[in-house]
């Protein structure tokens, strides 16, 4: 069982072709999304008008040694994400994880990205609070109130597409906290800023969460 011990921070497309949008995109939108949900004069290690903890803006940080560049790991306890680079450091961004049981630790792959996806509740979501996902079973079209956000990274095993992903949320204050019904959550300017430097196929690690830690651990 993966264990936080496998990963601790120090310190404060390779697989598969671009895939076109599909018809229910407005590509002619995207660029005044981006604009729409990044501050002005943005700076990622400062720049916080969502009153984040300053630990969950953007920050470089050490890695510890003989993990992959361009691999992702995620600590679910501190609720950070860390990107590897190439030079031995990593960023790091602050990140919501799914409440209760529905965070899923696990070693994935990166099988596909996209920019202001649409959006469909899982059957599972549906069934468990119909109120809430019943009227989007259908899909939501992308755009800044989507639940994707700006854009996506979507988790794989093999080939099979698991439904976690790591993707902006326009509930920025959730981060930090257990909000999401799985997935991964980022301050959209954050995951935009990740999103052109993050390959397909590299592998994603989700650690466990505070209910997986024990004392041996």
């Amino acid at each position: 069982m993966l264990t936080r011990r496998h990963f601790i921070m120090t310190s404060a497309a390779l697989f598969s072709a671009p895939i076109a949008a599909p018809a229910w995109a407005n590509p002619s939108q995207w660029d005044s999304w981006d604009a729409q949900v990044t501050p002005a004069n943005y700076e990622p290690a400062t720049t916080n008008p969502w009153n984040l903890h300053p630990r969950f803006l953007p920050t470089r940080v050490q890695a510890n040694d003989g993990l992959r560049p361009g691999d992702i790991h995620v600590d679910a306890v501190a609720r950070y994400l860390y990107h590897i680079q190439t030079d031995g450091t990593a960023m790091r961004y602050g990140v919501a994880i799914g409440r209760g049981d529905l965070y899923e630790p696990g070693t994935f792959t990166i099988g596909r990205k996209a920019r202001w996806p649409q959006w469909t509740p899982t059957a599972a979501m549906i069934a468990r609070e119909p109120n809430v996902y019943a009227q989007y079973e259908e899909g939501m079209p992308g755009g800044p109130t989507n639940p994707l956000g700006a854009r996506a990274l979507y988790l794989y095993v093999g080939n099979r597409d698991t439904y976690l992903r790591i993707h902006g949320t326009p509930q920025p204050w959730s981060i930090g906290r257990r909000a999401s019904s799985g997935c991964v959550r980022m301050v959209m300017a954050h995951i935009i800023g990740l999103y052109d430097n993050v390959e397909t196929g590299v592998t994603a690690v989700l650690y466990p969460a505070e209910d997986w830690v024990t004392a041996s651990s």
